[in-house]
Formats: structure tokens, C-alpha cells, sequence
């Protein structure tokens, strides 16, 4: 019987949390822009950073996917977990992920990608930064 491989777990995976992980860099840009914050620009910046990697990313997964003949499909939903179809040609894999575990997941991914554009941002401000002697 076939089965999906399992190097393409990651992929699958990816294409689960990455659209969350958009959704909320989007929710946060809207707070930021709505907020009473003094200097927006800086967060504005970072978040669409953030974003534009995590779009790429995702552009990537996709593709990955498309490849190899990959798909998800999100199942039932409760208050504990969300069901995720994994399919391979002919092969139906369900997996079950609570949303805690969701939520961290994508908690730790919104961490590595405004890490990723603050450390692009971090390299563009120091070639461009001005000294005050």
C-alpha cells in the first residue's frame, strides 16, 4: 500500500501554518495601523518584511507541493483540535493537531520571520546608518 513519504511532511506542514502565520502578520499590521502608536513606520516595515518572506515561502510550499502531487485539506474543526487531510495520489492521510499546538507553532514561526527582516533591516541600517561625532 502506498503511503505519503515522509520528507514531505514538512511541506504539508508548512502549508498549514504559513497561511495562518499571514493572517496574523495581516491582523497586526491592521492594530498597528489603527493603534496609538507614535512612530508606525517601523512596525509597518517589519511586519510587511515578515511578510513578503513568509509569501515566499508559501509560494515555494505550494509549488513543492504541486510537484509532487501534494495537497491539504482542512477537516473538522473542535474546541481541542482541527483535522488536516493530507493526500498523495490515491492515499488519505488524517492528522489530528490541537490548537495550542497550532497556535505555538505559529507563535514561533511570527518570532523566526520578524527575526529574519529585522536581521535584513539590522544590515540595510548599518551600510546606511549616520555617525554623530
Amino acid at each position: 500500500m502506498a503511503h505519503i513519504p515522509i520528507e514531505t511532511v514538512p511541506y504539508l506542514e508548512a502549508a498549514i501554518y504559513l497561511p495562518m502565520l499571514l493572517i496574523v502578520l495581516e491582523k497586526d499590521h491592521a492594530q498597528i495601523e489603527t493603534g496609538q502608536f507614535k512612530l508606525k513606520r517601523p512596525y509597518i516595515y517589519l511586519i510587511d518584511e515578515a511578510r513578503k518572506y513568509a509569501e515566499n515561502d508559501l509560494r515555494q510550499t505550494k509549488a513543492y507541493l504541486k510537484n509532487h502531487q501534494l495537497r491539504v485539506v482542512q477537516g473538522n474543526r473542535d474546541e481541542m483540535f482541527t483535522e488536516y487531510q493530507f493526500h498523495y495520489k490515491q492515499v488519505m492521510d488524517v492528522r489530528r493537531y490541537s490548537n495550542i499546538r497550532l497556535r505555538n507553532h505559529v507563535e514561533d514561526l511570527l518570532k523566526i520571520y520578524l527575526n529574519k527582516a529585522s536581521d535584513f533591516n539590522d544590515h540595510r541600517l548599518k551600510l546606511n546608518s549616520i555617525h554623530f561625532e
